[in-house]
Order: structure tokens, then C-alpha cells, then sequence
């Protein structure tokens, strides 16, 4: 028989188990995090064990999808198989205001079979919102509602194909101990949600907050529950919004979705080199231009650096649209292998148009783009830079470097094809 069982805490966002509740989990020092839960003291040996199939013996089967009428969106889903797959579970997360709930709205119209749950705004916000994308005749069934016991059983009564929760954070079930937006009450209703998905076979899009360091609100385990987790990004002021995938357990996670937003909506971005061309900027210091690969596209990217004295004993590094530990490697590589006075500057790194770039690809043009900025003098205005920067100066190949080159000559550009090494990089530079 079962024993008595034991009262144990539980950290949910790091999983660290403890036998006394704690504020604060001493393992990831984060507040508010630790919860209560049964721990049983022995399992029942009489319980009949799992069942097992050799993995030659199992049948494979091609997961039916569910295409839009937004083909970015479904492209980053599946890449070349695009679309949903029915059953699954999807997580969007972005800051507020990006434009998920928009983007979403417009998702589900296209859909012949869908629902659509707004637990964060009322019916009368979705209709004025309709009515600025164009959807005044549309049939997509729309509901208000915040629980969740009723939530499920709309959906079990409609049978949809797809359905969209916006979001997870404002979805409550009175059974759940805590308000609603609560670590419990996140992980207890995403995993209902996960089992109803996996069991009706309906696939199901939750819209997750982000936190201040743009990862997704709530629990980790929320990120493991789902089977995608996808994020909205762009910057306000341009429109450009990016859909980007984290995780995808039915296809790549390199496909990137391109739109602009505007007062009608998302608009398909299906030139991606071109919007980037027109907000290229005229020829100066601290400028240079590359070609990203994202997924099966590649397009133009402007680097621009701004490069001033300290005024303090540590510099500053501070960079928009790539990683800020990136750009501090790049300036000690050129700090040692040029044996410039990097550190006595602060040095300030964006990528034009508010697109955040994980190529590794464009490592050469922000060299370029701060050796130019240190030096004061321009790169030749056609010359695109490509090529991922190693500590000891070398100038490695990019990933798809053929489909780059395509790219450059379709624009007019030139390709840099005389730089090998950090150290040919002041030998493009000219007069001031």
C-alpha cells in the first residue's frame, strides 16, 4: 500500500524541490516562485507497468495541417511542410503593444473552423478592431470569456479546428488555488489545455506576457508543455514586425515571418531586400551594410555604429538588433588585432529598421561599421560585408554563403571579396 504521503515545496520556475516553504528559492533567487505540492513517500509496487513498442514497429503518419491565409505565419510553423498541425500547442509571445492580438485576429478570420477567446479585452474592443482589418463579415465566433471550465466546454460543443486563448496569463479556473496570472494558475491551466489539445486533437494558440527581459511570463515549464513557442518582435516607430520560432517539435525553428503593420493590419513583407534598401542611409562613418539569412530568405541589412569618447573609466557597449556580448567580442578582436584604442570608447550598435539579427553572418560588418566610427573615414557605399569573425582575427565563410552572393548581385551590390583577415579591414576604408 501507499504511505502517508509528505508535504513538499516546489520552486516553478527552476524545479528546485525543498522540504520548508521559502519566500525566495534559494536555487534561482527568485521571489514568489515556491508552491506546495504532495509528495507521495513509496509508489505502489503492484501497478502494472508501461507498455512498450520497438521503434521499428512504429507507424508513422503524416500530421494533417492547417494553412492560413498568411503564408509567413505558416511558413515559420512548418517551413516547407507550412501550416498547423491539428492537435498541437502553440505559445506567441511579445511586449505589449507589439500587435499579437491583431496578428492573431487576422490568423483566425482565415480559417474556415476556428474560435476565438479574448480574456483581456471586450467584445466591443475586437469589433472596432475587426472593422479596421477588414473583417466586418467575417463568421469567426468571438467570446469574452475568462474561465476556463467554460472555455473548454465551448470548445468541446463547437468542435473547431484551431482555437486562440488570449491570453494564458488572464485565464482562471476556480478549482486552481490563486488569482488568476499566478505561477499556478498558468502551469495548472496550460497543461489542461495541453491534454485537451493532445486528446480532441484541436489545435490550440495561447498568447503569452513577456517579462522586463523579453522572455515569456510565468513558469519555465510553460515553455515545455507546448509543443511551439514563437515571439512578435519589431520596433514601434517602423512597423516592421518579425515572427520569430524558439521551439517547434514539427519543423525548423529558422524561418522568420516579415510583415509591416499598418492601420489595416499585417501586411506581407514578400521582399524583404527591398524595405530594407529604402531605409538604407546616405554614406558616412560608422556605416556599413551585410546580407542576413534567415531560413530560406536572405535580405539587405544596414549596421551603424556610434562610436564616442568615454567620459567614465568603463566604456560602454550598447547595441540594438544583436547581442550586446557579441558586440563586446568584436571590439576586443579589434582592439588586439589592430591595436586600436577601443577602450577608451563607448560604442553604440544598431541594426536600421528595428530587426534583430542572430546571424553570425554580419559579424564583419560590425567590425566594419566601428572601425569606421573609430577612424572617421567611410566604406565605399556599394560594397556589402559578410563573414563571421573569429577571436584570432580570421574572416570565416558565412552559412549559405552562395545565397547570399545571389542576393547582393540581385540588388546591384558588390561583394567584399578581397578581405581574408581583420586585419585587410582598414584597407576598404576612405578619406574622410
Amino acid at each position: 500500500m501507499t504511505k502517508k504521503q509528505k508535504t513538499s515545496y516546489i520552486c516553478l520556475n527552476c524545479q528546485h524541490l525543498l522540504s520548508t516553504w521559502s519566500g525566495r528559492c534559494p536555487n534561482c533567487n527568485e521571489w514568489n516562485t515556491v508552491v506546495e505540492q504532495e509528495r507521495p513517500g513509496e509508489y505502489d509496487s503492484s501497478v502494472s507497468a508501461a507498455s512498450l513498442t520497438p521503434l521499428r514497429d512504429l507507424k508513422t503518419e503524416r500530421k494533417q495541417r492547417i494553412t492560413t491565409r498568411m503564408p509567413d505565419f505558416d511558413r515559420v510553423l512548418g517551413g516547407k511542410d507550412p501550416g498547423i498541425v491539428a492537435g498541437s500547442v502553440i505559445l506567441l509571445a511579445g511586449s505589449p503593444g507589439i500587435g499579437k492580438s491583431t496578428l492573431l485576429l487576422q490568423v483566425a478570420g482565415s480559417i474556415d473552423s476556428a474560435l476565438y477567446f479574448s480574456a483581456e479585452e471586450s467584445l466591443e474592443q475586437i469589433r472596432l478592431r475587426s472593422h479596421r482589418l477588414g473583417l466586418d463579415d467575417s463568421v469567426l465566433p468571438i467570446s469574452a470569456e475568462r474561465r476556463l471550465p467554460k472555455i473548454i466546454q465551448a470548445i468541446r460543443e463547437r468542435r473547431p479546428r484551431f482555437v486562440v486563448i488570449d491570453s494564458i496569463q488572464t485565464v482562471f479556473d476556480e478549482t486552481i488555488p490563486g488569482t488568476p496570472g499566478s505561477l499556478v494558475q498558468v502551469r495548472e491551466n496550460c497543461w489542461r489545455l495541453q491534454q485537451f489539445a493532445k486528446t480532441e486533437n484541436i489545435a490550440i494558440l495561447l498568447v503569452g506576457h513577456v517579462t522586463k527581459e523579453g522572455v515569456v511570463a510565468g513558469p519555465k515549464v510553460l515553455e515545455h508543455l507546448v509543443d511551439v513557442v514563437m515571439y512578435l518582435e519589431g520596433e514601434r516607430q517602423t512597423g516592421l514586425r518579425v515572427l520569430r520560432c524558439e521551439k517547434n517539435r514539427f519543423g525548423a525553428i529558422d524561418e522568420v515571418g516579415i510583415w509591416q503593420l499598418e492601420a489595416t493590419g499585417f501586411v506581407s513583407v514578400d521582399d524583404p531586400s527591398r524595405l530594407f534598401e529604402g531605409i538604407v542611409t546616405e554614406n558616412v562613418p560608422g556605416r556599413s551594410l551585410s546580407v542576413t539569412v534567415e531560413g530560406s530568405r536572405a535580405f539587405l541589412v544596414e549596421v551603424q555604429a556610434l562610436v564616442a569618447k568615454t567620459a567614465y573609466g568603463y566604456p560602454k557597449r550598447s547595441a540594438q538588433g544583436i547581442d550586446v556580448g557579441r558586440l563586446t567580442l568584436l571590439a576586443a578582436v579589434l582592439e588586439n588585432r589592430l591595436k586600436l584604442p577601443i577602450g577608451q570608447y563607448d560604442i553604440y550598435v544598431n541594426v536600421v529598421g528595428g530587426l534583430t539579427v542572430r546571424d553570425p553572418g554580419i559579424d564583419l560588418a560590425i567590425a566594419a561599421a566601428i572601425l569606421s566610427g573609430v577612424t572617421n573615414k567611410t566604406l565605399p557605399p556599394k560594397i556589402v560585408l559578410s563573414g563571421e569573425l573569429g577571436l584570432l582575427g580570421e574572416i570565416r565563410r558565412s552559412s549559405n554563403d552562395p545565397r547570399r552572393r545571389k542576393e547582393i548581385e540581385r540588388l546591384g551590390y558588390t561583394p567584399a571579396q578581397t578581405i581574408k583577415s581583420i586585419n585587410d579591414l582598414p584597407n576598404l576604408l576612405g578619406g574622410n
